[in-house]
């Protein structure tokens, strides 16, 4: 009786409290996003400026290519091979939509499901938008390790969209997870990841530098906005609350 009294004369009170939480969650997540997105986005215009004058940053592509070649042996060749392979469009649609239905399959919730089209969709418009536009040659065949890629080549599309598609298992992986050694994990192995797929891209001689560079700054910029977004979202449900920072 005395419990029931006590939540009922401090209703509003913790009405209140629980609105000012959840106002300032939201007001940190913003900004915090906000920041993140906006210089993403400008590290990422510089990029492109770089690439459409043929200065700045792009003077390092030719010099990284000559590298990788001094590099290259028979049995790396095979191996990045096989590796960028997992990257390409068969590849990253069989490791995302498997990984994406175990989660939906164990953790009972659509969300994964959810969010993980609206990131590969946005990072595929984004590769087909930017090829389009930029139309940037990819470096000579002479120079590349078969077999040959013959799509334009700013942004490398095999980078962004494992980028993308990393990142969100380990935001949603993570989000899970209270042990910092496990949350630490996933975000070691989704970097690791993208990391190794963008070089492979320029070992194999299929993409310029800076469009593995300027994938990975336009993916993490996409993938700012969609974990600022879903962070908002459940911090807009009172009820929740408790499980913000695990629910995905």
């Amino acid at each position: 009786m005395t419990s029931t009294h006590n939540r009922s004369s401090l209703g509003p009170l913790g009405s209140l409290a629980r609105s000012l939480t959840t106002n300032a969650v939201l007001a940190i997540t913003a900004t915090v996003g906000g920041l993140i997105i906006l210089g993403l986005t400008a590290a990422g215009a510089g990029i492109y400026d770089a690439v459409a004058e043929k200065d700045g940053i792009s003077g390092l592509d030719q010099p990284a290519l000559n590298q990788v070649i001094a590099w290259r042996t028979p049995l790396a060749n095979h191996l990045w091979t096989g590796f960028t392979h997992l990257g390409g469009a068969l590849g990253m649609t069989l490791i995302a939509g498997g990984v994406t239905l175990l989660m939906v399959w164990r953790w009972r919730s659509l969300t994964p499901l959810i969010l993980m089209i609206i990131a590969v969709a946005g990072s595929l418009t984004f590769t087909k938008v930017g090829k389009a536009i930029v139309g940037r040659p990819r470096p000579p065949l002479s120079d590349a390790v078969p077999p040959y890629e013959h799509a334009f080549s700013f942004p490398s599309g095999h980078t962004l969209n494992s980028t993308v598609i990393a990142g969100m298992v380990a935001y949603l992986v993570a989000s899970r997870l209270t042990s910092r050694l496990g949350i630490d994990l996933c975000v070691v192995l989704a970097v690791t990841w993208a990391a190794a797929m963008g070089f492979s891209r320029i070992f194999l001689g299929h993409h310029w530098l800076t469009d593995v560079i300027f994938a990975w700054i336009l993916g993490l910029a996409w993938l700012a906005l969609l974990i600022t977004a879903h962070r908002m979202v459940l911090a807009r449900r009172p009820a929740d609350n408790s499980r913000v920072l695990r629910e995905s």
